[in-house]
């Protein structure tokens, strides 16, 4: 890496690049050294916790969602995320918290149709 940064930059840039085609195993691999360099930037956690999520390691990206949060707690995208994440595990409760959140501070139509989704999930548990 260059001391200026710019070999961090192009890492995260490939990174944000591998994961929009797909590719979040690659994504974390280049995203390796950013996290090094950069832990507590929110963009760097974002990114981490959209691979992990792209690619079933739910965990790692509850944590790094939530990482996001502490560092940003108006980031409406990683409440967002954090909510698919916990939608992903069919911890719907705590989804359906984190999803409410997101779309009161930005009723985008994508966090909208997951909120639905839990809804939904949250009362077909109920009927049963």
């Amino acid at each position: 890496m260059s001391e200026d940064g710019s070999g961090t930059f192009e890492a995260f840039r490939r990174a944000e690049s591998l994961v929009a085609h797909h590719r979040p195993l690659d994504a974390l691999a280049a995203l390796g050294p950013v996290l090094e360099a950069a832990p507590d930037a929110p963009s760097v956690q974002s990114l981490a916790g959209r691979a992990y999520l792209n690619s079933a390691q739910f965990g790692r990206a509850e944590a790094a969602f939530r990482r996001v949060l502490e560092l940003d707690p108006t980031d409406h995208y990683a409440m967002f995320a954090l909510g698919r994440t916990l939608q992903r595990q069919s911890r719907f409760t705590e989804a359906l918290t984190q999803l409410r959140l997101a779309v009161a501070m930005n009723p985008l139509p994508e966090y909208q149709e997951a909120l639905g989704e839990v809804n939904a999930r949250i009362a077909l548990q109920r009927d049963r």
